[in-house]
């Protein structure tokens, strides 16, 4: 039997049960109007199919908790198809359906540890870092006299990402990436 919740518990992270569907609380928002009861606005995505919705519930309103475990994982390497990973405790191998985790291994290079999010017993998704640094292994040599401020050009970085740099960063450089929106933070 899952826990249940109320919307005054909600925190960003957390998994809730909607009409039978798992779903990720992305960001919530307690709003109270001059006029009329309190409600809950948020932005969920479910975990099967990765689908963004925007959902309000009454304040006080109640639902059931996903409990989730999270497991320490080597990224092994990506197939096109799958994504192969090794848990770090007990040396098991296993693949993960790529469109699951496209999004966060585009930050990862082979052999990176990161965090694998199990919901009912089941792999979910990746935990990747708010930041990473990676190389840039290929970009436009800086324009002299380019020294307008906010001047960016496209830079391909070690795993095949692509990010937009400003124009000081050259071939070889390390760079700090955000990988919430996959913009430059600074050179390392």
């Amino acid at each position: 039997m899952a826990e249940t919740i109320g919307t005054n518990q909600f925190k960003n992270g957390m998994h809730i049960s909607v009409d039978n569907i798992v779903y990720r609380i992305v960001e919530f928002q307690h709003v109270k109007p001059g006029k009329g009861p309190a409600f809950v606005r948020t932005k969920l995505k479910a975990l099967e199919s990765g689908k963004v919705v925007d959902r309000t519930f009454r304040a006080g309103e109640s639902m059931p908790r996903i409990l989730t475990t999270v497991s320490d994982v080597q990224f092994l390497y990506d197939d096109g198809q799958s994504v192969n990973l090794m848990n770090t405790s007990n040396y098991e191998q296993f693949a993960l359906d790529h469109d699951l985790v496209a999004d966060e291994i585009r930050w990862l290079k082979e052999g990176d540890v990161v965090q694998l999010l199990f919901v009912d017993g089941k792999p979910s998704s990746l935990q990747v870092p708010a930041s990473v640094e990676l190389a840039v292994t290929q970009t436009e040599p800086a324009v002299k006299g380019d020294t307008v401020s906010n001047v960016t050009k496209a830079a391909t970085l070690e795993n095949g990402s692509v990010v937009q740099v400003p124009s000081f960063v050259a071939e070889g450089d390390r760079i700090k990436v955000d990988t919430r929106d996959g913009r430059y933070i600074q050179r390392v």
